[in-house]
């Protein structure tokens, strides 16, 4: 099939990699969010997928809005048979999801029908998911919402952050994505509709729900935690600054400290929940890069009774 690509960030590139490499079908495009400014100096860079397709010699459309009508135009002159989705990051106006014969089919990184929208990895850690996966489906104008190919299913490991698992399903879902595709050729892959039981959303993380509440159980504390690193960042809150979390560890054997009291010993720093202790691992303060918690602490010089989130 002809196809055209849209994704974004670093976590479709493995997917474009992936219909690259098959040789079956032909990437004639891809579609991408236009440039945006990173770094210090605030310059203009390109997507991880712009940067991939221009390395490959692929022509890059970089519409504002995907209903513009320039980018229209041009992918009706492409005249894709499909369009392959991974984190695009717009909404898709149905006038451009008629345009491809076989639609736009997207890779989405949850078992569907749980956890639609922005952040499933994310809140499927925070919800303590044991498994998850990823699921090819074809978009239609609900959430997520359209009949599902196929999926790959992960285990969630016990220290996984998102990025971890963000990582491994990028890869598994870059496989199942091609077959897919495959599939959609061959005529033998038909879509089947969500069940409308098990549906739950998973709406962008802001930076308030990556505060964490250390009345909260230590499970939670560190689901909170694995669940929003690298972004947006788990934070609480120390003489007044604002603290990142980065790796923390829940200490059952531990349960002598309030929510949010501290204790420091030679090499560690515990914190208390509103179960059990955790250990707090790595933490970056305010405008300082990440450092081991005890590092910090010894800096910090903490007092007895001092607390976290105050």
């Amino acid at each position: 099939m002809k196809l055209v690509f849209a994704g974004t960030p670093e976590v479709a590139v493995p997917a474009l990699d992936a219909l690259l490499a098959s040789g079956r079908h032909e990437v004639a495009a891809v579609v991408t969010r236009p440039d945006a400014p990173a770094g210090r100096g605030r310059r203009l860079v390109a997507s991880p997928v712009a940067q991939r397709a221009e390395e490959a010699g692929i022509e890059v459309l970089k519409p504002v809005k995907p209903r513009d009508e320039d980018f229209l135009a041009r992918l009706r002159e492409i005249a894709p048979d499909c369009c392959p989705v991974v984190a695009y990051g717009a909404l898709l106006p149905k006038v451009a999801l008629d345009i491809p014969a076989r639609g736009w089919v997207n890779l989405h990184f949850s078992l569907l029908p749980a956890w639609r929208g922005a952040a499933p990895v994310q809140h499927s850690l925070m919800a303590g998911d044991q498994v998850t996966g990823a699921s090819t489906f074809l978009i239609e104008e609900g959430l997520d919402s359209g009949p599902v190919y196929g999926v790959v299913t992960e285990d969630v490991r016990p220290t996984d952050t998102s990025g971890d698992l963000l990582t491994r399903l990028a890869f598994a879902g870059a496989g199942l994505l091609a077959a897919t595709m495959d599939g959609i050729e061959d005529g033998n892959l038909q879509a089947v509709p969500q069940p409308v039981e098990g549906i739950t959303l998973a709406p962008k993380i802001q930076v308030e729900d990556a505060h964490v509440d250390f009345a909260a159980p230590a499970l939670r504390v560190d689901r909170v935690v694995r669940g929003c690193t690298p972004a947006p960042g788990a934070w609480t809150v120390f003489r007044g600054e604002r603290l990142k979390l980065i790796q923390v560890t829940p200490l059952p054997d531990r349960a002598d400290l309030a929510p949010g009291e501290l204790a420091v010993g030679k090499n560690n720093v515990y914190a208390g929940t509103g179960s059990y202790a955790v250990e707090l691992l790595w933490v970056q303060p305010q405008g300082k890069k990440p450092m081991k918690a005890a590092d910090w602490a010894r800096g910090v010089r903490i007092a007895a009774g001092e607390r976290l989130g105050v």
